[in-house]
């Protein structure tokens, strides 16, 4: 059986068949109404219409299963707040405490994050640095003319600074498109995300050096682009990541027994208009 929890109020999903029309659905005898089934298409967006509906009806079959569990434990909750005014439902509030007493996850050991840590240095170092600068011609109309006038004027500006690197400052505070002409094109120090995705991605591409342009095309024209320095990131020590590792494989691991607990739900009720499959294979993370 394949089950992926994704209902934001269980933390899972169960992925059903189902049929191609919506379907009267019913847990334990339990008719969900298809009113309800129609609202909550509108927390799950898809491509068709038919796809939201069988997403909502199988958060909602979710739902209802875990809220009968309570009943049957006689789980009693008090609804949660936040700082932000924000406040469970009763029935949020019950499926939480359901989960809490009924779920358990390990706690991981220390050998357990120094191996993930070990694992996936990548995801522990800081961003690389770029000090760059840039001569922006924009796109100032649209269509296939445009473009190309803005990529040949590019061009030419990039033979300007390659036959004399001195210029490149007095050729940004004349022509660039970009508020930082008055700083001689200089964009200072900039990394991950501080940049449209197109520039970003040719950053660790472009030669570094004041004397080396690149023309780097994104959605706002065209760059001529020089990187003064490249700064590599660093790793960062297990000690400083040690409680971020352990609260992800905390949380992953709970959620992996709360989609157990789900498929075991699933696989002892009776559940109509939707198909639970409840095979014993393990789930893939």
């Amino acid at each position: 059986m394949t089950i992926v929890l994704d209902t934001p109020k269980a933390g899972c999903t169960v992925k059903p068949t189902i049929s191609a029309k919506p379907r009267t659905v019913t847990v334990n005898g339990v008719t969900i109404p298809r009113e309800a089934i129609a609202q909550e298409t509108q927390n799950h967006p898809a491509s068709k219409p038919i796809e939201a509906w069988q997403a909502a009806a199988r958060a909602l079959v979710i739902r209802e299963l875990l809220l009968q569990e309570a009943t049957r434990l006689e789980i009693v909750a008090v609804p949660l707040s936040d700082g932000e005014g924000r406040r469970e439902t009763d029935e949020e509030a019950r499926i939480r405490a359901l989960l809490e007493q009924e779920v358990s996850s390990p706690v991981p050991g220390e050998e357990e994050l120094q191996r993930y840590y070990a694992n996936n240095l990548k995801a522990f170092r800081t961003p690389d640095l770029y000090e760059v600068a840039h001569i922006l011609i924009g796109l100032r109309e649209s269509g296939p003319a445009a473009l190309q006038a803005a990529r040949e004027r590019a061009e030419g500006i990039l033979r300007e600074v390659e036959a004399a690197p001195a210029r490149f400052a007095g050729l940004a505070e004349a022509l660039s498109d970009c508020p930082s002409r008055a700083m001689g094109g200089n964009l200072g120090q900039i990394s991950t995300g501080q940049t449209v995705p197109e520039f970003e991605i040719m950053l660790p591409q472009l030669p570094v050096g004041p004397d080396r342009f690149s023309i780097v095309e994104s959605r706002y024209g065209f760059h001529i682009v020089t990187v003064h320095r490249r700064i590599e990131g660093r790793e960062l020590p297990f000690a400083t990541v040690r409680n971020r590792i352990a609260r992800f494989l905390q949380e992953r691991a709970g959620a992996s027994a709360a989609r157990h607990y789900v498929q075991r739900l699933a696989s002892l009720a009776a559940i109509e208009g939707v198909v639970l499959e409840t095979s014993a294979t393990p789930l893939v993370q």
